[in-house]
């Protein structure tokens, strides 16, 4: 084989296998760990719209965010498309001090969160957690302080990223767009007559209706 031939099939292998680098740009390939200590794929969230922030329980910014994405969780939550993805994290002025459960408990009680935590990690330097470096590499935004939001899409691909002083009143729009793309799954009901529909569509016809048919025709 000349060195022609084998650099044209080396290329042609080369794009048939996925990057390293593909596989990075994608959020939702990545694993995490929920405020319980438990292994929590981000692969089930695909297909679905996230808000990712990094959260703190005594910044000046705490009461009015909380709040926010509690309202924010309930009004776009429905239907399964969209979810707030909250990470602790005590790297800005030592504002998240406490242990996870000490976070979750003061999450739940203070206003009602029911969108998934996850166990504290840092965000920026050396020891950021992967799903963090992910966000900063696809944004090339770096979190500054605290409850810093990216918008990830169904594709796990960063669609915007906003920084502290940003109000869920103020990104609501560009949220509810991303959303409202994505479809509404069917209920059970629905995929239960749906499937009826299509069984019965392709059912053969009774021989006696075929019979029928033919005396008609002569």
């Amino acid at each position: 084989m000349s060195r022609l031939h084998f650099f044209v099939v080396l290329c042609l292998c080369s794009s048939l296998i996925p990057s390293k680098c593909d596989n990075l740009t994608d959020f939702y390939t990545l694993e995490v760990e929920d405020i319980e200590g438990n292994v929590v794929s981000l692969e089930k969230y695909r297909g679905t719209v996230s808000l990712v922030v990094n959260v703190a329980s005594l910044c000046g910014f705490t009461d009015t965010t909380y709040r926010g994405l509690k309202r924010l969780q309930d009004i776009l939550g429905y239907g399964n498309r969209f979810q707030v993805l909250a990470f602790p994290c005590n790297q800005f002025g030592d504002q998240e001090p406490y242990d996870n459960d000490i976070i979750q408990q003061f999450a739940v009680t203070n206003y009602a969160v029911e969108f998934p935590m996850f166990a504290k990690v840092d965000v920026i330097g050396e020891e950021a957690h992967p799903a963090f470096k992910n966000l900063i590499s696809q944004s090339s935004i770096h979190p500054e302080w605290n409850f810093y939001k990216y918008l990830v899409g169904p594709d796990g691909r960063v669609i915007k990223a906003w920084s502290t002083k940003a109000t869920i009143d103020d990104i609501f729009n560009d949220i509810k767009l991303a959303v409202d793309a994505v479809p509404l799954p069917e209920t059970a009901e629905q995929m239960v007559v749906t499937i009826a529909k299509e069984e019965k569509a392709s059912e053969p016809k009774p021989q006696s209706e075929t019979a029928s048919h033919g005396k008609d025709e002569l």
